[in-house]
């Protein structure tokens, strides 16, 4: 019974977001503000009978219901509550009725706090909402339901993919999903603000909380994901530039991009038509994302579908989208017009060329991910675009948008004193290049590459300071009034400064782990020691044992270094009997510098084990620096300003209430 509410539910959620989509447009046609309000009531139903459905899809995992085929194919009796929970969006139906459950959450979360804005704009943005909804309602219900039944339910199900039963990858896929679905909302504020023509300081600051929210969690997403592939695949290694790791990473770029953008939008009312391309493009990434992963065009742990149906079924949508929302653009942009004007020494010259890079970056990454996929298509050669292609095309660019992050803040708005912007420059270069060169010389690291890394890094964590320090009057100031200055500092302010410090030190610690990284693999005896950079490993016993769905082995490993204890790992090697697949789990100790990290591989049958062994410096810096960028943009919601609306034309603002 439980189960019939929910496809019900699923039904009645498709029924309100087709009047979603339809009733309020044709209020702001016709001036009629009932029809426009249908807008919020049709988004909370919306939002109730998708819950309901997902509600119902849980608890079939929880109670182990085989009756239903994703059930039976994705979940088993014996698995852990976590891993029962999770794999309601570990397979193909279940995370498509995520994706929707994510889009009516961010739906009603307009309807109810977006009173603030005009109903004209509110109706137009629901509507356009609604209307991504209504697709993806019709693929879940037509090739994807996950409420079908099978005639002879199975005692057991066939259980769940072991690498996906890990409490890292079990958060990973909402959390992404908070992203790629919340770029949304971006798409449906800039195709209303085409249909309406309102753009304006206003239409910014409406929009602006909705990325910041989404980027935080596809931030979070992308983290999470690379810090399980750290520990759990064993391999040492956090980011492969796989097709799928791309796909979350691109509309990050674009996202990013488009939060500065939106700035100059709400600060000097300029670069609007760059903004709304920009809005377009971060959700139309994340529907190419999708497409991606749901189609079967991929193989991977992260891609569910195989089924070519759902593929066409998703990149028809997909063009419906992309195309209708590009076509709107090229026909409305051109009647829109700037309001800004700044020289090239300005702060929105600074942002406009920061985006321009991470626009730049996104395409190699875009190239390098879909170039291999069209020369299949065309005719039939298979090729693997890996890290060499990144690494000289995305880096440099990706380097030199740090440095624009560095400057940027140097510079006023609409137009700078280029000999002061200049000499903080300098100053920021001077303090950057002694601080990389202490730290050659100390540690006697002199990879040109990695060097000049640790300088881009540097440069942008000490701009960041340098910044601060002005805003706050330091050096000038006595430290009373600095400190008060410093309390009376918008949120804003607070997650600009966290955003660029989180980037610096996550980049130090990417560079330090691609550079300066050592490990060594071979098969020991217990007790044989491996020298691995400063640091001795040795494999002292196994332990087998059995967990609550698998049976695994324990390693004790040893770390010395100069003959002195430093600590103990305990990597596993286990075998899930259900699914008949063996995982690692690795053994990994963080200092404050780096990770000792050991994993314990096959035995070779006369006593001995395949073992891994690597010192990871900089990892540490790199998930907390990952952590203060999505930090940065939960504290930038605590701004007063994001809720309170934006100066705006009052006539206007009479002819368009908010209510």
């Amino acid at each position: 019974m439980i189960i019939e509410l929910g496809h019900f539910a699923l039904c009645l959620a498709l029924v309100a977001a087709l009047i979603q989509s339809t009733v309020p447009l044709w209020g702001t046609v016709n001036g009629s503000p009932a029809a426009m309000k249908v807008a919020d009531t049709a988004a909370q139903v919306q939002f109730f009978g998708t819950a309901m459905a997902f509600a119902a899809l849980t608890w079939a995992f929880v109670v182990s219901d085989f009756s239903l085929k994703v059930v039976a194919l994705n979940s088993h009796s014996s698995k852990p509550m976590l891993y029962k929970v999770s794999g309601v969006w570990a397979n193909h139906e279940g995370s498509m009725l995520l994706w929707v459950l994510m889009l009516s959450l961010f739906g009603v979360l307009i309807s109810i706090f977006g009173r603030v804005i005009p109903v004209v704009v509110r109706a137009t943005v629901l509507a356009v909402q609604a209307m991504i909804g209504v697709g993806f309602y019709f693929f879940i219900l037509v090739t994807s339901n996950p409420f079908e039944r099978l005639a002879n339910a199975p005692i057991n199900g066939e259980g769940m993919n072991p690498l996906l039963q890990d409490p890292g990858v079990a958060f990973h896929p909402p959390l992404l999903y908070l992203g790629y679905v919340g770029f949304s909302t971006a798409f449906s504020f800039a195709v209303a603000a085409l249909i309406t023509g309102r753009v304006d300081p206003a239409w910014a600051r409406w929009m602006r909380p909705w990325v910041l929210f989404a980027w935080s969690g596809l931030t979070a997403g992308i983290a999470l994901g690379s810090w399980w592939a750290y520990y759990e695949l064993g391999w040492g290694g956090f980011w492969f530039w796989d097709p799928v790791e791309n796909a979350s990473f691109m509309p990050w770029l674009v996202g990013t991009a488009l939060l500065h953008s939106a700035i100059v939008v709400e600060k000097r009312n300029a670069l609007l038509k760059w903004t709304i391309l920009l809005a377009i493009l971060t959700f139309s990434l994340s529907l190419i994302g999708t497409f991606l992963v749901r189609s079967g065009i991929l193989t991977s742990v992260h891609a569910f579908a195989t089924d070519p149906e759902r593929g066409a079924f998703i990149l028809l949508l997909l063009c419906i989208a992309i195309g209708g929302a590009l076509t709107l653009y090229a026909w409305r942009a051109p009647k829109l017009q700037d309001g800004g004007v700044f020289s090239i020494y300005s702060r929105e010259t600074g942002l406009l060329v920061n985006n321009l890079l991470l626009a730049a970056a996104c395409g190699v990454v875009f190239v390098g991910t879909l170039y291999p996929l069209f020369l299949e298509l065309l005719n039939g050669a298979k090729i693997s675009v890996g890290a060499p292609y990144f690494n000289k095309t995305f880096l440099p660019i990706f380097g030199l948008a740090m440095l624009a992050a560095g400057i940027g803040p140097f510079m006023a708005w609409k137009r700078a004193n280029r000999a002061e912007v200049l000499r903080r420059t300098g100053l920021t270069a001077a303090i950057s290049l002694i601080l990389t060169l202490i730290l050659a010389v100390s540690l006697g690291l002199w990879d040109a590459v990695g060097l000049l890394g640790v300088f881009i890094a540097s440069f942008l964590a000490v701009a960041t300071l340098i910044d601060f320090g002005r805003r706050i009057g330091l050096p000038k100031a006595r430290p009373a009034i600095a400190l008060r200055r410093a309390v009376g500092l918008p949120a804003s302010a607070y997650g600009l400064y966290l955003g660029h410090a989180g980037m610096a030190i996550a980049a130090a610690g990417v560079i330090a782990v691609s550079v300066w990284s050592a490990e060594a693999i071979q098969t020991v005896q217990p007790g044989t020691a491996t020298k691995v950079g400063p640091y001795e490993f040795s494999l002292h016993e196994i332990r087998n044992t059995a967990g609550p769905n698998f049976q695994t082995s324990i390693a004790r490993m040893e770390v010395t270094r100069n003959g002195k204890f430093v600590t103990s790992l305990a990597p596993e090697r286990r075998w899930y009997p259900v699914e008949r697949q063996p995982t690692t789990e690795a053994g990994i100790v963080t200092l404050w510098h780096g990770d000792l990290y050991g994993v314990l591989g096959d035995p070779n049958g006369t006593g001995g084990y395949v073992t891994r062994y690597y010192y990871n410096p900089g990892v540490p810096w790199m998930w907390t620096g990952a952590l203060l960028i999505t930090l940065s943009a939960l504290i930038s919601l605590f701004d007063r300003r994001l809720r309170v609306g934006a100066p705006s034309d009052r006539r206007r603002m009479a002819a368009q209430p908010a209510e």
